[in-house]
């Protein structure tokens, strides 16, 4: 504890550290202003029906940061953003030119792939903002509204969503931590006093073996996330000796840290964005009378979270986007290179093709079981709401399981700031 309150003291006193703290904090309370202004014309008593009756959308206002739970105009949240970026990233391997881009321009190339991911944000907010409310309108929430109305709406909601997307660039750029990622946290700690109270005040004794079960879950997820986010794979590296005149240079011997989830939380904001879409185009097409439109409408809604198809997907989709992100940031053939220009080598392990190989291969291993535990802790709410039958259990494990490894990582932020301060 005495490290911690030094640390903090530390932040607290240096004066550039202290900026960013407060810089962040700053920008999270204009986004939690930013969520309590609604858009026009909302019937707050149906919303308030409607939300309640509906998980799925309980999932969409995380990703809004809670903006969608009063129909804000940030209620998009940074779900266009996340979409595209994703997006991006897909193309990153089908398209060679954008991988070069990527990866071989350095932080030119960088800031040009960020900028294609914020154009295409547009359009996908313009898409998700004229179909969510054209959902809500059909749900009786937005009423009374004319052509003008509607235009007005989906303009703002876009205005919203790019706004947001700003923000998040803006604390990833100038303050501490993944900008996107904390705007996701933010949206969740901010409800959670309501969520206490309204289980203070519906408390009933008999769902106190629920809420054991319940909190002897969020505890093995949140210790489970710790351990895999903190356990690596040492790979040693010994440095050969160099001799110039007289003098011996070089030598000793070091390691690669391999860590078992390079990805983070990642591939479950991925792997949430991609099955939020068949819902989303089902309460869509629910507007028509066609009798086939009518019956696909039916089988997209229907693909919730409680269904076994949406856990296997969701399973699924986490461990390949564990995978796919992990090969996306994290280039052995570069490494190796970087090793063999540096007069570094793995005992055992030939230079160049062949440390690539091996890097290559270790990372596969260790990055299966990353992603299969990230499967795993994904869907064991879905598993625990079949057994307990409660929806809490389905919307809390997510949403422990992003807190804690956003947490996790604005803790190493910080910690790495407070390092190249004493530096």
């Amino acid at each position: 504890m005495q490290t911690f309150w030094s640390k903090m003291k530390l932040i607290w006193t240096d004066i550039s550290l202290r900026k960013k703290v407060l810089f962040v904090l700053g920008t999270l309370i204009v986004f939690r202003l930013l969520s309590a202004i609604p858009i026009p014309g909302i019937d707050s008593v149906a919303l308030d029906r409607f939300l309640s009756n509906n998980q799925f959308f309980g999932i969409l206002n995380i990703f809004s940061g809670g903006g969608l739970s009063n129909l804000s105009i940030i209620m998009l949240g940074v779900g266009p953003y996340i979409t595209s970026s994703i997006i991006m990233q897909l193309l990153t391997i089908m398209v060679p030119a954008l991988k070069k881009i990527y990866q071989e321009e350095g932080e030119a190339g960088r800031k040009r792939f960020s900028q294609y991911s914020r154009l295409l944000t547009v359009p996908l907010a313009a898409i998700q903002g004229f179909s969510l409310l054209a959902i809500l309108e059909t749900q009786g929430i937005l009423v009374d509204l004319t052509a003008f109305d509607r235009i007005t709406n989906l303009i703002i909601v876009i205005a919203g969503a790019i706004l947001l997307m700003w923000i998040g660039e803006l604390v990833s750029e100038f303050g501490i931590g993944n900008g996107v990622s904390l705007i996701i946290f933010a949206g969740i700690v901010s409800a959670l006093p309501s969520k206490i109270s309204q289980l203070i005040f519906a408390f009933d004794p008999s769902q106190i073996p629920t809420l054991v079960v319940f909190a002897v879950v969020s505890v093995l997820i949140v210790a489970g996330v710790v351990v895999v986010s903190e356990a690596e794979r040492p790979i040693p590296v010994t440095y050969a000796k160099q001799v110039r005149g007289m003098k011996t240079y070089g030598g000793g011997s070091t390691y690669l840290p391999l860590r078992v989830n390079q990805a983070g939380v990642i591939p479950i904001i991925f792997a949430l964005s991609i099955l939020l879409f068949p819902n989303i185009i089902g309460n869509f097409l629910a507007r028509f009378s066609n009798e086939i439109v009518v019956s696909i409408s039916e089988a997209l809604v229907s693909f919730s979270q409680t269904s076994t198809l949406y856990a296997v997907l969701y399973f699924f989709f986490v461990f390949i986007f564990t995978y796919f992100y992990t090969a996306v940031t994290f280039d052995p053939e570069a490494l190796a290179t970087n090793l063999q220009k540096n007069g570094a080598f793995i005992p055992g392990v030939r230079p160049g093709p062949s440390t690539s190989e091996y890097i290559s291969k270790v990372l596969t291993r260790i990055t299966f079981l990353g992603a299969t535990f990230l499967g795993f802790i994904a869907v064991l709410p879905i598993i625990m709401q079949r057994v307990t039958d409660s929806t809490t259990l389905a919307l809390g494990g997510t949403t422990v399981l992003i807190v804690v490894s956003v947490v996790l990582d604005l803790i190493k932020k910080i910690d790495a700031q407070v390092s190249m301060r004493e530096y």
